[in-house]
């Protein structure tokens, strides 16, 4: 495998540290309190790199989850994704998943202190990537790690006359070691469920979901919602540790995943629900201007 140089921020307040990998999608592969990995390793940052199967913390960009066609339109353009070409790729089903940047290598690294990373991509000097998304931009990615909080920032800045569809996210793989997944306490806020087929595509049904505290025992989940409220909180706890996931800002809507063959537990951000590309509903970057969203992971 090739040898990928990480980034390790370290919180002048407590023994939690986060590793990143910026040539190898920016994505997150540790959150390490004290030694104790608190991030899903799944099948290791190699497979992520060969296969583009998830794990840490992705990006999913520049949509989160499942298109339900290899195709989509925008002012009344019409854009063809092609898996295996500009970084598509496709779930058993045969439909776009997770948007094209997974393992992308082409991030620059513009600051880089203790506690802070910034990495930037520029969408319009990358035709591999127009291809799929043709909407010219600039890409900021600023994490923080201070106070026992990790804090990632997503700025979207249009650099030419086209508006940039606003529907990616993020996959934080958490666990709990040392506590068996059938105690893991799991906490959601009040939001709107909307309901899948067996693709994973919404149905186009809403349901309300109140704010809810339960075990998570040996229960499957892979559910979508919207309507998440700014500064809306997820956690999961067990064992005497609790980890939230806080949608700061520029997160109206959420994936909570929980597999059944891996202890793992996903809050998903998301600048929209599952499918909004295709189906509208998405907010839009102007020309000339930007957009940011935040969301953090709190460890206590």
């Amino acid at each position: 495998m090739t040898e990928f140089e990480t980034v390790t921020l370290r919180d002048p307040s407590s023994p939690l540290t986060a590793t990143y990998v910026p040539h190898a999608g920016m994505i997150a592969t540790s959150l390490s309190d004290g030694g104790v990995e608190l991030l899903g390793q799944r099948r290791g940052l190699e497979a992520y790199v060969k296969t583009h199967r998830t794990m840490g913390i992705p990006i999913l960009y520049p949509w989160a989850n499942r298109l339900s066609s290899n195709g989509y339109g925008v002012d009344g353009a019409v854009v063809t994704l092609t898996p295996g070409t500009g970084g598509v790729r496709t779930d058993q089903h045969g439909v776009p998943i997770h948007g094209t940047l997974a393992a992308y290598p082409g991030w620059e690294v513009t600051t880089q202190l203790e506690s802070q990373l910034t990495a930037e991509l520029d969408y319009a000097a990358r035709p591999g990537l127009l291809a799929s998304f043709p909407f010219p931009h600039h890409l900021a990615l600023d994490v923080t790690l201070r106070d026992r909080t990790l804090t990632v920032r997503t700025t979207v800045t249009a650099t030419t006359g086209s508006r940039v569809p606003l529907c990616y996210g993020f996959h934080p793989y958490l666990q709990l070691p040392g506590v068996p997944r059938a105690q893991w306490q799991i906490e959601t806020p009040a939001m709107r469920l909307r309901p899948v087929n067996a693709w994973g595509i919404p149905t186009g049904e809403t349901e309300p979901h109140e704010a809810t505290t339960e075990v998570l025992g040996d229960t499957f989940i892979d559910e979508g919602y919207d309507e998440v409220p700014p500064g809306a909180v997820f956690a999961v706890s067990g064992g005497g540790r609790r980890i939230e996931v806080h949608f700061d800002e520029g997160y109206p809507a959420a994936q909570v995943f929980a597999p059944g063959d891996d202890d793992v537990i996903c809050f998903e951000p998301m600048a929209a629900p599952t499918d909004s590309l295709r189906r509208g509903g998405y907010h839009e970057v102007r020309p000339g201007e930007s957009a940011s969203a935040q969301f953090s992971i709190k460890v206590s």
